[in-house]
């Protein structure tokens, strides 16, 4: 069962529920019988954000859902419902203090996803009927979410670079688009010598996938995502608590598949490029040590200070390539430091941009739709942690001062300076159950940047 669908007029029989806030609990008790409103007071709903009564008509039948909201939030107001309420189909009663619905529809539908490859799913989700324009605007972005979700959950047995190449051809096979990849020692013939390095100790081998659709004259747009599969760390390799959730080390590719399927159903005027570098963070007799030197597609030296730094090394030479189409704005997306989350948390992906007009109509589309990024500087004085004595720079600074930010000045380093370039440090994950945001795989940043996309590129 989907968990929303156009209201018809079949529909209408639904389920109103009523969103109400403190302020607004005595007119919506109004609205109820006096049977009723015994019935409120005996299950003590006052209307607190989260928690929700059901009104029953003389026979007991389910005519009403009271729901206790935060009068700011549309997105969060009902998100917790779609696994709680009866299995039914509900609307959004006229008389709700939420004033956007379109926002309540897609938080509704994100608290419906539940990732069910490997068991049953505990239960089919209540289902919201909403306006049919609604619905149109809102699935593409409900897909692209569940397929970040689904992407990151998946195991890296399942989800190797493989699976992400086999994920990015449908893609280009569903939008008419052209796909090409480099596998094995195809890298280094092809001169993308770094990706080729971090990869290489794995039994599957490292690969860069590209897809590419749009037509020649419109502006160019270079996509990057880092699919580090799994990261053990290689020979700096991480504790069990540390590798325990790597799968999820591709979320970056996760979302720049993502964003690309949004651009080409919305058929955005531009000349895409997707690039995704896929790896595993393997450890075999051929891994790259601590003090190796490799001369990435650049001409740039780098001395590995730390192979655990792999994320930056998988994305340097995509970089280099995505420049050397000169596009019009280039971005990636990346699960790159811990240290962003230290400095933000989880649910914060770390924006920097190498353009303050960039960056503002970012934070300006991030507000519109309500996926929040935060802003953080790429602070050159700190350039000089990465200086090596033997190399151009070091892949990691030894200090673990501003660790987020040293590593994105290590991307800025490959990116030509007359590009606009952003650079999104995300978590992808959900370290928890919250209504809305089920424990798992989670797209950050992923509408805020399609909402960019549309709003520079005129849709």
């Amino acid at each position: 069962m989907s968990a929303l669908i156009e209201r018809t007029a079949g529909a209408r029989q639904s389920i109103a529920i009523e969103a109400v806030d403190t302020a607004h609990l005595a007119a919506a008790r109004k609205r109820l019988t006096a049977p009723q409103r015994r019935a409120l007071d005996e299950g003590g709903f006052v209307a607190n954000p989260g928690t929700f009564a059901l009104i029953n008509d003389t026979t007991g039948k389910l005519v009403r859902v009271l729901a206790g909201v935060h009068a700011g939030d549309s997105l969060g107001a009902l998100s917790g419902l779609p696994a709680t309420l009866p299995e039914a189909t509900y609307h959004l009663a006229d008389e709700s203090t939420i004033t956007d619905p379109m926002q309540v529809a897609l938080g509704w539908a994100l608290g419906a996803y539940q990732f069910n490859r490997y068991r049953k799913a505990k239960r089919a989700p209540a289902t919201l009927a909403v306006a049919a324009n609604d619905l149109k605007k809102l699935q593409p972005l409900i897909d692209a979410t569940a397929q970040v979700r689904d992407l990151v959950n998946t195991p890296t047995e399942d989800m190797g670079p493989q699976h992400l190449a086999a994920a990015i051809k449908q893609l280009g096979k569903t939008y008419k688009a052209k796909v090409r990849e480099w596998v094995g020692d195809e890298l280094l013939k092809a001169n993308f010598p770094t990706l080729h390095a971090a990869g290489r100790a794995s039994h599957r081998e490292p690969r860069l996938i590209e897809l590419s659709w749009g037509k020649a004259s419109h502006p160019k747009l270079v996509v990057i995502g880092k699919g580090v599969c799994f990261d053990t760390g290689g020979l700096n390799i991480k504790t069990g608590d540390g590798m325990r959730w790597m799968k999820k080390d591709m979320g970056g590719a996760a979302h720049a598949i993502a964003l690309a399927g949004l651009i080409m159903q919305a058929k955005l005027p531009v000349r895409l490029t997707l690039l995704v570098s896929a790896i595993e963070n393997a450890v075999s007799g051929n891994s790259i040590r601590p003090g190796d030197i490799i001369t990435t597609r650049s001409g740039i030296t780098v001395e590995i200070d730390n192979t655990d730094a792999e994320g930056r090394l998988v994305l340097c030479d995509a970089l280099t390539y995505g420049g050397e189409q000169k596009p019009d704005l280039m971005l990636n997306f990346a699960t790159l430091t811990g240290a962003a989350r230290v400095a933000l948390g989880p649910d914060l992906p770390a924006l920097f941009a190498n353009n303050h007009a960039l960056a503002s109509a970012m934070l300006a589309a991030s507000r519109a739709v309500n996926d929040p990024v935060w802003p953080m500087p790429l602070w050159q004085p700190y350039r000089k942690m990465l200086d090596s004595h033997v190399a151009d720079l070091v892949n990691s600074a030894p200090s673990r001062h501003a660790g987020a930010i040293t590593a994105a000045l290590y991307l800025e380093r490959f990116v030509p300076s007359e590009i606009p370039w952003m650079h999104l440090d995300t978590y992808a994950w959900n370290d928890a159950d919250r209504p809305g945001r089920p424990r798992g795989g989670e797209a950050m940043g992923l509408r805020a940047t399609f909402e960019l996309l549309q709003q520079r590129y005129g849709h």
